[in-house]
């Protein structure tokens, strides 16, 4: 932050306490007595009128007391524009402490658990209650709570996977992420209107609901050319790749005609994010566990 709106910020901050300050002693040195009166302020709703009495001492001395709280939370802690606080805290700090007091606190749980395979894991109760947690706190926002994905966002619930859903798979995934690229057009970047109508046709007829026969049998020949590199032969994809299997009813973004056709014309970019890094070796195997558990 700049030495301009470190002080801008520090001004507004005690101008608005001291203003407080002013306000409650000039209010109540305009009031000629402490004592109660009769004298009202003109202000009167359903009966109720507002009297000008003086605020009650101890409510009064409340409001002295929060604006000294104010100025001494100002004095400990960050608040006034570059000035770090007397305390030195910060919020990462603060979180690098928790994170060590929750290490040593869990860390010999999680190292037990880290040492044991996924597939043990996925059938203790113990650690899937904590892989539970992982989940929610890392994967829930893109899988969704209960690990059943959404558009773009694979279902980690069934047993169709992109890049494998072996114990060995799932912890590479986990570890280094995943990056996948359908190439707009595939391999054939020149692709007519035309020739894109055929190849969705001809992916549709893996599952006969084409829109049009002929065009899907023309379509086979363009598949070959823009799909056949990733998908293979039979459509059946590539987990090496990440490619998925077209002749199956499980699809990322939609199986219907339009849905196809934007893929085909557009592209898709996915990220998985890789979690080594953020979380430890031995939360990524339990995290594992658990995500194998979903679907098996």
């Amino acid at each position: 932050m700049s030495t301009f709106w470190s002080i801008w910020i520090s001004v507004i901050v005690l101008g608005t306490v001291f203003g407080c300050w002013w306000l409650l002693y000039a209010t109540r040195k305009s009031q000629t007595s402490d004592t109660e009166t009769d004298r009202t302020m003109g202000h009167s709703f359903d009966g109720i009128e507002e009297y000008d009495n003086p605020l009650p001492k101890w409510w009064f001395y409340l409001f002295l007391a929060t604006c000294i709280f104010a100025l001494g939370y100002l004095a400990l802690y960050p608040g006034l524009g570059n000035f770090k606080g007397l305390l030195g805290w910060t919020s990462t700090n603060q979180w690098e402490a928790e994170v060590q007091q929750a290490d040593a606190k869990y860390g010999e749980l999680y190292a037990e658990f880290g040492e044991t395979p996924v597939e043990e894991l996925a059938e203790n109760d113990d650690a899937m209650k904590m892989g539970q947690r992982l989940f929610a706190n890392n994967c829930a926002t893109c899988h969704g709570s209960a690990g059943r994905g959404s558009l773009g966002f694979p279902n980690l619930t069934d047993d169709d996977w992109l890049y494998g859903g072996d114990p060995d798979s799932i912890l590479t995934t986990l570890h280094e992420g995943r990056n996948g690229n359908m190439p707009a057009m595939g391999t054939m970047p020149n692709m007519t209107s035309e020739q894109v109508d055929q190849v969705v046709n001809f992916v549709l007829s893996y599952s006969g609901r084409e829109k049009d026969a002929e065009a899907a049998e023309k379509g086979e020949e363009v598949f070959a050319q823009a799909c056949v590199a990733c998908h293979g032969d039979d459509g059946k994809g590539n987990q090496d790749l990440g490619a998925p299997n077209l002749t199956d009813d499980t699809w990322l973004y939609g199986s219907t005609y339009d849905w196809i056709k934007e893929t085909v014309v557009n592209g898709r970019q996915n990220q998985m994010p890789a979690q080594g890094g953020r979380l430890t070796d031995d939360q990524i195997q339990i995290l594992a566990g658990y995500v194998y558990s979903l679907a098996n």
